[in-house]
C-alpha cells in the first residue's frame, strides 16, 4: 500500500528533493538502455547469428515505440495519474529487460525491446511531469537542471557500463542489470511519490492517441531509414507520406474536438513555439554531431569503441558538473531564458566548430566537447523549462511528451541529415576527415541559427507578456 504523502506547502512538497532523486533513478534506467546496446552489436551478431537488418530492428524497435507513444503516454499520465503511470512504466521496463536478457532469438529480443519502449515512453513523460508538480515555479529551473544532468550521466555511462559488462559477462547481462535498478525505483516511487493528475478528468482522446502514435512512429522511421536505404527509396518516401498524411489528420482532429490531447492553441504562445523551434535544432545539432564524433574518434583518431566512448565522457561530465552544482540554473536565473538559450547554443556551435577544425590530435576535440557540454548545461534546462512553463500545470504530462518527442525527432533528423552530408562529401572525393568536418560545420550553423530563432521568439513573448 502507498504511504500517505505529506501535504504540499508554499515551498513545494516537503520531500521534493528525495522524490527528485527517486524519479531520476527511474529516468536513468531508460537513458542507459538508449546507449548501452550499441557496444553489444558484435556480440549479438555472433551469438544470436543476427543479420544487419536484425540489429537495426533491435535498436529501432525501442526508439520507434518510445517516440511514437510519448504524447499518448503523457496524456494518459495527466488523465489517470502520473504516479500510476510511473509505476506501470517501471514494471513494463523491468519485465521487458528480463525477457530481453533471456532472449534466445533475434525475434524475442526485438519484441522485448519494443515492450521496453512502452515502459520508456511512460517513464520519460512522467518523471519530468512529476518534477513540475512537486517544486515551486522558482525551484523548477534547478530541478529541471538536475533532471537534465541525469540525462547526460546516462548518455556518458551507457557505453562504459556496456563495455564493462561485455568484458566480464555475456550480452544478456546488459539488460538484466536494469532489473534491480527498476525494482528499487519501483519500491521508492510507491512509497514516496505523491499522486497527481489533471483535475478536469478529460475524456480519453483515443483517435488522437492512435493518429499521433502512427504518425510519429512513421516520421521517425522515415528519418532513420534515409541513410541506409536512400532518401528516394520507396520505403522512405512511402513511410514519409504516411507520416505527413497521418500527422495532418492528427492536427485537424485535435483542432476540432472539445478535449484534445494536444491543444493546438499552445502553438499560439510564442514561448512555446520558440522553445519548440530551439529544442528541435539543438537536438538536430547534438544528435548529428555526436553521430559524426564517434566515427571521427574511431576512424580518424584510431580509438576502439570503448575508448571512443570514454573520450566522449567530458561532454556529459561537464553537463553533470554544471547542472548538479546549480551553476547553470543560477546563470539562467540571472540572464533570463532567451539569453541563456542563445548563449548555450552559441557555446555548442563553437564546440562543433572546434571539433570540425581540430587536427589529428585529441586536444581540439576535447576543447569542443567541453564547449558543447557547457552549452548544453545552460541551454537544455532553459529550453525544457520554457516548454513546460508554457503549458498549464494540469497538462504537464503532455508537455513532457512534447519535450521528449522533439528530442527524439531532432536527434533522428540530425543523424539523418548530417549523415547525408558525410556521405555526399565522401562521394565527391573528400577524405573521411574532411567530410566529417563538413558535417560538424553544418551542425554548428543549425545550432547557432536555432539559438537566435528561439531566443528571438522567447524575447518577443516576454515583451508581450510584460
Amino acid at each position: 500500500m502507498s504511504q500517505a504523502s505529506p501535504p504540499q506547502t508554499s515551498q513545494g512538497h516537503p520531500q521534493r528533493w528525495l522524490i527528485l532523486g527517486v524519479i531520476c533513478l527511474a529516468q536513468l534506467t531508460v537513458l542507459l538502455d538508449n546507449t548501452v546496446l550499441n557496444v553489444a552489436i558484435p556480440s549479438l551478431t555472433c551469438e544470436l547469428h543476427a543479420a544487419t537488418s536484425d540489429i537495426q530492428w533491435m535498436i529501432n524497435a525501442y526508439s520507434l515505440v518510445q517516440s511514437g507513444l510519448l504524447l499518448t503516454a503523457g496524456s494518459a499520465a495527466d488523465r489517470y495519474g502520473r504516479k500510476k503511470m510511473l509505476i506501470a512504466g517501471l514494471a513494463l521496463f523491468g519485465t521487458g529487460s528480463l525477457v530481453a536478457g533471456l532472449a534466445g532469438s533475434t525475434g524475442q529480443l526485438i519484441a522485448a525491446r519494443a515492450g521496453m519502449g512502452i515502459g520508456g515512453a511512460l517513464l520519460v513523460t512522467t518523471t519530468l511531469a512529476v518534477a513540475m508538480q512537486i517544486f515551486t515555479p522558482e525551484q523548477q529551473p534547478k530541478a529541471i537542471a538536475i533532471w537534465s544532468a541525469v540525462n547526460a550521466l546516462g548518455f556518458a555511462a551507457g557505453p562504459v557500463i556496456g563495455g564493462f559488462l561485455l568484458d566480464h559477462f555475456w550480452w544478456g547481462s546488459m539488460f538484466l542489470v536494469n532489473i534491480p535498478v527498476a525494482a528499487l525505483a519501483l519500491i521508492a516511487v510507491t512509497a514516496l511519490v505523491p499522486e497527481s493528475k489533471n483535475p478536469r478528468g478529460d475524456r480519453p482522446d483515443l483517435i488522437g492517441a492512435l493518429l499521433s502514435t502512427i504518425g510519429m512512429a512513421s516520421l521517425v522511421y522515415a528519418v532513420i531509414s534515409g541513410p541506409p536505404h536512400g532518401w528516394t527509396s520507396p520505403r522512405v518516401l512511402g513511410t514519409a507520406a504516411v507520416a505527413v498524411l497521418v500527422l495532418g489528420a492528427f492536427v485537424r482532429w485535435e483542432s476540432r474536438i472539445a478535449e484534445p490531447m494536444l491543444d493546438p492553441h499552445f502553438f499560439r504562445d510564442r514561448r512555446f513555439t520558440g522553445a519548440v523551434a530551439g529544442a528541435v535544432l539543438i537536438m538536430f545539432g547534438m544528435g548529428g554531431a555526436l553521430f559524426l564524433l564517434t566515427q571521427h574518434l574511431q576512424f580518424v583518431l584510431g580509438y576502439g569503441p570503448l575508448e571512443a566512448g570514454l573520450r566522449t565522457a567530458p561532454l556529459a561530465l561537464t553537463m553533470v558538473l554544471l547542472n548538479f552544482t546549480g551553476l547553470s540554473a543560477k546563470w539562467s536565473g540571472r540572464l533570463g531564458t532567451p539569453v541563456s538559450i542563445a548563449l548555450g547554443m552559441a557555446l555548442m556551435s563553437s564546440g562543433l566548430v572546434a571539433i570540425a577544425v581540430a587536427s589529428d590530435g585529441y586536444a581540439g576535440t576535447l576543447l569542443g566537447l567541453l564547449l558543447i557540454g557547457a552549452g548544453c548545461a545552460v541551454a537544455n534546462p532553459a529550453m525544457a523549462h520554457a516548454i513546460m512553463s508554457a503549458i498549464p500545470p494540469e497538462r504537464a504530462g503532455v508537455g513532457a511528451g512534447v519535450n521528449g518527442t522533439l528530442a527524439e525527432f531532432g536527434n533522428g533528423l540530425g543523424v539523418a541529415v548530417l549523415g547525408a552530408v558525410l556521405s555526399s562529401s565522401v562521394a565527391s572525393g573528400d577524405s573521411l576527415s574532411s567530410a566529417l568536418g563538413a558535417g560538424q560545420l553544418v551542425g554548428a550553423v543549425a545550432v547557432l541559427l536555432g539559438g537566435f530563432v528561439a531566443a528571438g521568439l522567447l524575447k518577443r513573448a516576454e515583451g508581450q507578456a510584460a
